[in-house]
């Protein structure tokens, strides 16, 4: 999502839609059509359907109220969910087809529908902006927001005011979540510890259960052959010697089994803690998984940061500027194509390109700049980078499919950051095409 001002929803004919184009976030909310007007063209109010949005809202809508589950399944209806495909991938392709009036939105539309059609019946009852505006906030207040996000934005008493509120809640769980992230950091090494914790556990359990067992059975193996030595070595000498050694026999029974029933409780309730205990590892080892993988990727634009520092050191103590140009990584006259960002930070990130020797190129993704002219800069670079957090799905697809034609490599950034340039530029990648250019 790009990190222009909150967009809103603008309901448009099926023709304009017909023909997608790239999603624009302006800090210009775009004109409303009011429930009001609608109703005077096209009959009594009726609940939105998802290709009447403004497409800047079917980003939040597809993120939000579908799982990559559920996504990659209506678009395997399709046939556009190849196995090889990634969720960001498809999330971008979903998002493109809602802004169509055909089968495909119709589809989405449906599949939305039906996730949520227990939130659609809760917020059919609201008949006042008011009412939809109290259901959105006591759902916003309980987390159950996928559903009520869908029935407040399709509702038919729904105003542009609602929507910006909604929007912006919306908007600020993605900051949320990276809050959280950096508290499961933190979490890391506690989490490692309770696990080798576990770990041990489980393996005294299993010494334990494994010794239980064994002794259980030789007990009983050693009972059995004692009462069988018994019942041969007593004759029967008369009836009340009969019954006094039936009724031992029948006594000494009784016991074992109730032995055997215990252990067997025993080991069923053994067996269910060992089941938890490996489905708790289970889940720890993914979480650690999915930490240290966020670590790796700090830990590279650290790197890019102390190595830009030690070059800006290093260049501060030389005579001319022409000798500090010298210092850090050389890229020696790379062409650098940069799409997407944010437009404050373009300066910023082509002196850091160019103080490393390299050319500059940017493009905005189709904010002010021409769609058409990515084709021509895209063959003059060597390496293409783009932010995945600051550029439009249309946009992040047009530079893939280039590249690959063109046959030039290009490099997803983690976020329109100037750390996350840097750590790009260190890259073997990247210094590769600065020595191929000596």
């Amino acid at each position: 999502m790009s990190a222009a001002g909150p967009p809103v929803a603008t309901r448009t004919s099926a023709n304009a839609l017909s023909s997608p184009r790239p999603i624009v976030l302006t800090s210009i909310p775009p004109t409303l059509i009011t429930r009001g007007e609608l109703a005077q063209t096209s009959g009594p109010a009726r609940r939105t359907k998802i290709w009447e949005f403004n497409a800047n809202l079917h980003c939040s809508i597809i993120g939000t109220c579908l799982s990559t589950t559920e996504l990659r399944q209506i678009l395997r209806k399709l046939g556009l969910a190849p196995p090889a495909a990634t969720d960001h991938e498809l999330h971008g392709t979903a998002v493109t087809l809602a802004a169509r009036h055909d089968n495909a939105a119709k589809l989405l539309n449906k599949a939305l529908d039906s996730r949520h059609k227990l939130a659609i019946g809760q917020f059919a009852k609201a008949d006042t902006e008011d009412r939809v505006r109290g259901l959105w906030r006591d759902a916003v207040r309980r987390g159950e927001i996928p559903g009520a996000y869908w029935a407040m934005l399709t509702h038919p008493a729904t105003t542009p005011a609602i929507i910006r509120e909604a929007f912006g809640d919306v908007h600020m769980l993605s900051h949320l979540v990276g809050a959280a992230n950096r508290a499961d950091i933190r979490r890391l090494c506690q989490l490692e510890a309770d696990k080798v914790d576990l770990e041990a556990r489980l393996e005294r359990q299993q010494l334990a259960m494994h010794e239980a067992v064994v002794t259980r059975d030789a007990r009983i193996r050693e009972l059995r052959e004692a009462l069988a030595r018994g019942i041969a070595a007593e004759p029967m000498v008369g009836l009340s010697c009969t019954t006094d050694d039936s009724a031992v026999l029948r006594q000494l029974v009784s016991d074992l089994e109730r032995r055997v029933a215990s252990e067997t409780r025993r080991r069923a309730v053994s067996d269910a803690r060992l089941a938890d205990a490996q489905a708790a590892m289970t889940r720890e080892r993914t979480g650690r998984l999915s930490a240290e993988r966020a670590c790796e990727t700090l830990r590279q634009e650290l790197d890019g940061i102390e190595a830009s520092i030690l070059a800006n050191a290093a260049g501060q103590t030389s005579d001319t500027p022409s000798e500090r140009r010298l210092d850090g990584p050389r890229l020696n006259g790379a062409v650098l194509l940069y799409v997407g960002g944010r437009p404050h930070q373009i300066a910023y990130l082509r002196a850091i390109g160019e103080r490393m020797g390299a050319t500059f190129l940017h493009h905005d993704g189709g904010v002010e700049n021409h769609p058409n002219l990515l084709p021509g800069l895209t063959s003059r670079a060597d390496v293409v980078l783009f932010p995945v957090d600051c550029i439009s799905h249309d946009a992040a697809h047009a530079v893939k499919l280039l590249c690959r034609q063109a046959g030039k490599r290009f490099i997803p950034l983690r976020s329109a950051s100037v750390t996350s340039l840097l750590a790009a530029l260190q890259r073997p990648e990247v210094t590769s095409l600065a020595d191929a250019a000596d």
